[in-house]
């Protein structure tokens, strides 16, 4: 054949592969998300093999191992006792509470790691909701906005005074990122930064993290405040209120499923970009693999390579300290 172009010559042999491979993933793009309860034993969480419940010491240990392996950082999810949930989500803002002590013990055992904490009301609401809830005339659920978004301030704040470097807001409240922002900046938090989820959808891909959480909704759902599967350009919108409203990072989430979503918001915006790889793709990828229907290291490697590669800047995922073993 007499062909001029032949794009197999670029992919030859390993080195020359390497030599022009578009897209490198490494450690350091990744977050790694830790759930944490207030118990001094660890414990495995069943709807996700191979994560756990961390104690306060076993949480700095494995965070620690993670960050020797590159990984610049965690965010925290909390199981609350049930004795300490309810319908105010008063304990979302205790300053001796489980994150903010995590929040301190990690910052003292481990100074340079970059510490996250989502700011949410979910985990600490009796009724299992994003916001506080209240009911209509007709006795209809609703979630309320404007008093769900006093009672965020609140509880960023207390997470900021225990030194978390981060905080993510993924309530999908309307003005929350400002009213975040504006809170702490007159508290002297100047540096702290937000990390928004900006298009959090109403997935079906949560199941296995709310059950590390107990923090299913006791009644109806998500989708008066979670975004529609079904919607792009309503994520266009958000981006742009997160901007105006000074966000340092945007986030979407689910990840795998929504790779449109974030190429698309990687073209309108110039700020990181952040997308969470989601218990449900996490459970996908190790129920096929110990089937032996997949090799698990390979499939790993490849999902967060595709996520990398739709224009994620960073990538929560629960396989961070797993790939950054291939990756070294």
């Amino acid at each position: 054949m007499n062909l001029h172009q032949r794009p197999r010559r670029n992919r030859k042999s390993p080195a020359v592969r390497a030599m022009v491979r578009e897209t490198i993933l490494t450690p350091s793009d990744f977050v790694y998300p830790l759930f944490i309860h207030d118990l001094e034993e660890n414990e495995d969480i069943t709807s996700m093999p191979g994560c756990r419940r961390w104690s306060l010491a076993g949480l700095v240990k494995e965070a620690g191992e993670a960050h020797a392996l590159g990984i610049p950082g965690v965010i925290l999810f909390p199981a609350i006792d049930d004795d300490f949930k309810s319908s105010g989500a008063e304990e979302s803002v205790n300053p001796e509470g489980l994150v903010p002590r995590a929040v301190r013990a990690l910052k003292a055992a481990h100074p340079s790691l970059v510490v996250i904490t989502d700011v949410a009301l979910d985990p600490y609401n009796s009724d299992g909701q994003d916001g506080l809830v209240s009911r209509g005339e007709n006795g209809a659920l609703e979630i309320l906005n404007d008093e769900t978004v006093e009672v965020l301030c609140r509880q960023a704040l207390s997470h900021a005074e225990a030194g978390a470097d981060m905080v993510g807001p993924s309530d999908m409240m309307d003005g929350r990122v400002g009213a975040i922002r504006a809170a702490l900046d007159r508290a002297g938090h100047e540096q702290v930064s937000i990390l928004s989820y900006t298009a959090k959808y109403a997935s079906s891909y949560y199941g296995p993290f709310r059950g590390a959480l107990d923090s299913a909704p006791k009644e109806g759902d998500k989708k008066s405040y979670q975004m529609d599967p079904a919607n792009i350009r309503e994520a266009v919108r958000e981006l742009r209120l997160d901007e105006e409203e000074g966000a340092d990072m945007i986030m979407v989430k689910p990840a795998g499923p929504y790779l449109d979503v974030i190429a698309t918001l990687r073209e309108e915006t110039s700020l990181p970009l952040a997308a969470y790889q989601v218990s449900g793709e996490y459970l996908m990828i190790k129920s096929a693999s110990a089937a032996g229907w997949l090799d698990e290291k390979a499939v790993v490697l490849e999902s967060l390579l595709g996520i990398k590669r739709a224009g994620a800047d960073v990538i929560l995922t629960y396989f961070a300290k797993e790939a950054a073993r291939e990756l070294a």
